[in-house]
């Protein structure tokens, strides 16, 4: 029999780099798409694995595992996208949008942004499906108002990522828990000692941006077109919400989150069919093709040509091809041995709090998934929080910081793919305006260098057993 081992670091820079080589080369250099470079990366992570006298079955079953991890993420999304489309069809989007163009003022805008995809993430735990609701009325209303579009996108990103890991609702919320072996609502309680100061930051920066942007490219002329447009192809009432509201209604009752999903995406058709003139078949069609319209304006069709299951297929590709890449590296162990490897300098809260946030930024650069993510960090980091002492809740809080917040900043990523279609802005382009992600880093550092909010425990192996949730897709 084979003897297996570990990688050595210098095969895993090897094949790490080969890795970001093939991903960078296929998209910034031969405009290939990212699921073939990943999938090429499987093969590549697989040569080491035989090289470490790995079986190839079990590589095979490594990354069906690290597919299955991840297969209620797949759903999600396929519902989240069927959504996206009945919703625009039966008006509720366009709705939101005109209401949006009504009321919000250029000035107040921005925090306008935050605060509505905040609640509408805290509510339903999803920050896809606040993105994909909530986010793409926004962005609308933004271009509308001549605010920057990435700066926009960034507005929705804190928004929704603030609710996302906060909501007891959250799959990313409960995995970082329940991973790291601490109760949901001790997690939640632990958050807000970061995220209260993080989001009242970021919420003051928004602020700023919104009174630096306001009045100086608001075309009230372009303003008014979009309403007019919108009203000539829709009908355009506050009854058209009452799907939106239902959904959040149904997850704040803690109901399952797919059926949910899908029953907001059939009651978009009800809404398209009864209100918006389709007939009900067409309107079921665009929960799997999207909505499509030609009103000869450009911008209006670009705005309102999308959604449906087939628009998410690429995304699914992506997720399934990730978590399988995760899956593999996860069996080597080779996140494992990085940590290793600098494991003699984890002898304070601070060294450890920086390092639970590089291998969690690190795990969503190379597992391509936020859950491979969150998953695997904690696993990697427990014996040292408990070498130390330090309650498991910080551990989890830091894989949330550094796994959650930033699995939309990688271009390759589930999150990256999925929020840079939505929004039509590129992941390079609104990163820099993540402004939630950076002060929450930053505090986070803050606090396990100065003691903040750090907690000990006299027992580290008596740990808080998790409780079974429901969970909804990030």
């Amino acid at each position: 029999m084979k003897t297996i081992r570990l990688p050595f670091m210098w095969e895993i820079i090897v094949t790490l780099g080969l890795f970001l080589a093939i991903v960078f080369s296929f998209t910034a250099l031969y405009d290939l798409p990212i699921q073939l470079a990943l999938f090429i990366s499987w093969f590549l992570v697989m040569i080491l694995g035989t090289r470490l006298g790995h079986r190839y079955q079990d590589l095979q079953g490594a990354i069906t595992k690290g597919i299955s991890n991840g297969l209620e993420a797949i759903l999600i999304l396929i519902a989240v996208g069927a959504l996206i489309g009945t919703w625009i069809a039966g008006g509720v989007v366009p709705t939101l949008i005109y209401y949006g163009l009504e009321m919000i003022h250029p000035s107040i805008f921005l925090l306008a942004t935050l605060l509505i995809c905040s609640v509408t993430s805290l509510a339903t735990g999803t920050s896809w499906g606040t993105v994909g609701t909530a986010g793409i009325a926004m962005m609308a209303i933004g271009e509308g108002l001549g605010m920057p579009l990435p700066l926009v996108a960034g507005a929705v990103l804190s928004g929704a990522y603030f609710g996302d890991k906060l909501s007891p609702l959250s799959d990313s919320t409960i995995l970082a828990a329940s991973m790291s072996k601490v109760e949901v609502m001790a997690h939640v309680r632990a958050m807000l000692y970061l995220d209260i100061p993080a989001y009242l930051i970021t919420a003051a920066l928004f602020t700023g941006a919104g009174f630096i942007y306001s009045g100086k490219n608001t075309d009230l002329e372009k303003v008014e077109f979009l309403k007019n447009a919108l009203l000539q192809e829709f009908d355009i009432h506050i009854w058209m919400l009452a799907p939106a509201l239902f959904v959040i209604l149904m997850l704040a009752l803690k109901k399952p989150s797919l059926p949910t999903i899908a029953a907001g995406s059939l009651l978009g058709a009800v809404w398209a069919s009864v209100f918006q003139g389709m007939s009900f078949i067409d309107a079921v069609a665009t929960a799997y093709s999207g909505f499509s319209i030609s009103t000869g304006i450009e911008f209006t069709d670009q705005l309102l040509n999308r959604g449906g299951i087939e628009g998410m297929l690429s995304s699914v590709a992506v997720i399934i091809l990730g978590l399988g890449f995760g899956g593999l590296l996860e069996h080597l162990g080779i996140l494992k041995v990085i940590v290793s490897s600098f494991e003699r300098f984890l002898t304070s809260a601070g060294n450890v709090t920086l390092s639970t946030l590089i291998v969690a930024f690190l795990a969503n650069i190379f597992g391509c998934a936020m859950y491979v993510s969150l998953i695997l960090t904690p696993k990697i980091m427990a014996d040292s929080y408990d070498k130390l002492h330090i309650d498991r809740r910080v551990l989890a809080r830091n894989s949330e910081v550094g796994g959650t917040l930033t699995s939309g900043m990688v271009p390759w990523s589930d999150n990256g793919i999925f929020m840079a279609g939505i929004l039509g802005v590129s992941t390079f382009a609104y990163v820099p305006f993540m402004w939630l992600s950076f002060v929450s880093i930053l505090l986070a550092i803050i606090y396990g260098y100065t003691g903040k909010y750090i907690w000990y425990v006299k027992n580290p192996k008596a740990k808080v057993q998790p409780i079974d949730q429901s969970s909804s897709m990030s």
